[in-house]
């Protein structure tokens, strides 16, 4: 195996980021297909309950969101350089603003075709109802909203054929997921959003031509497996000027703060301005530690 797994299903957004990143670092990566909906026998194992996609493994290591697992590729993988402080904000910006306008347009037009079962599980994730009327008659308004945050990237894209510079870097696959999932969901809704919009249309094609890098599926038992057989790599340094004042050893809980909020419980290994690591131990694997982003995720003293 090569080492990098990633958890993912082929039509999440969020795991093309991390398959573009693993293209423009020409690296090669494991698969393992993870369902759409719960229930996730061979994820929630490694993570101790968190249940979004996509996650990455490296033996005991296992990183949860993609703020976290985009910063561990570009650690481990620092050539071609592609991240900058700038791209973090992009980055959150597509996750949240622009992926906050994509989502009802799709479903909106999608509506009745979207099963039920999907529907529920993304109301527990959630927390709230997934109203696929509410979708239908905030479509219309969230339209112009999407064509005008993507007209930001063309905006970005008079200097440049990339919105990192010379060279295509975080910035551009963050911004890319957004018109990945319109584009994959409603091809004639994305190339009427598009229209007008030359640059960013050309740079699409671009950022979609960086490719996978080398894939490789595997199971979901064999990742478990790998987990059960590896020890976890040594901690970062912990930040002893911690604004919350976490202390090594101490137990806490980690949680999301926008949804799939249930909570991951762990003793904490090492908390940085740019993450947390929480220990876990279990008779099936062991032990593991698991990688948390600060931004966007709360830390709570158990």
């Amino acid at each position: 195996m090569t080492g990098l797994i990633l958890h993912h299903y082929d039509t999440s957004p969020f795991s093309e980021k991390v398959r573009l990143m693993f293209g423009l670092k020409a690296l090669a990566w494991d698969s393992v297909q993870a369902p759409v909906i719960m229930p996730k026998p061979d994820l929630v194992p490694l993570t101790g309950g968190y249940r979004r996609i996509p996650v990455m493994q490296v033996g005991a290591d296992i990183y949860c969101d993609t703020q976290i697992i985009l910063a561990e590729i570009e650690a481990r993988a620092p050539r071609p350089a592609s991240v900058s402080g700038a791209g973090w904000a992009v980055n959150f910006w597509a996750d949240r603003l622009f992926f906050g306008v994509t989502v009802p347009i799709i479903f909106g037009e999608l509506g009745d075709a979207t099963s039920r079962e999907f529907i529920l599980d993304r109301e527990k994730l959630s927390g709230r109802p997934f109203d696929i009327a509410a979708m239908k008659a905030a479509a219309g308004v969230m339209r112009p909203q999407w064509r005008a945050q993507a007209a930001w990237i063309e905006a970005g894209l008079a200097r440049s054929d990339w919105l990192d510079g010379a060279a295509p870097g975080l910035s551009d696959i963050a911004a890319y997921m957004n018109l990945w999932f319109l584009a994959r969901s409603l091809p004639a809704v994305a190339y009427g959003l598009l229209s007008g919009l030359p640059r960013t249309q050309a740079w699409r094609d671009r950022v979609a031509a960086i490719g996978h890098g080398t894939r490789r599926e595997i199971t979901g038992a064999q990742a478990l497996q790998v987990a059960h057989d590896a020890e976890p790599a040594p901690p970062p340094v912990h930040d002893h000027a911690d604004p919350q004042a976490l202390a090594v050893g101490a137990p806490v809980t980690v949680a999301a703060d926008d949804y799939g909020r249930d909570p991951v419980a762990g003793t904490l290994v090492a908390a940085t301005p740019e993450r947390v690591v929480i220990a876990r131990e279990t008779p099936e694997l062991g032990k593991t530690h698991i990688h948390f982003p600060r931004a966007g995720y709360r830390v709570g003293k158990a």
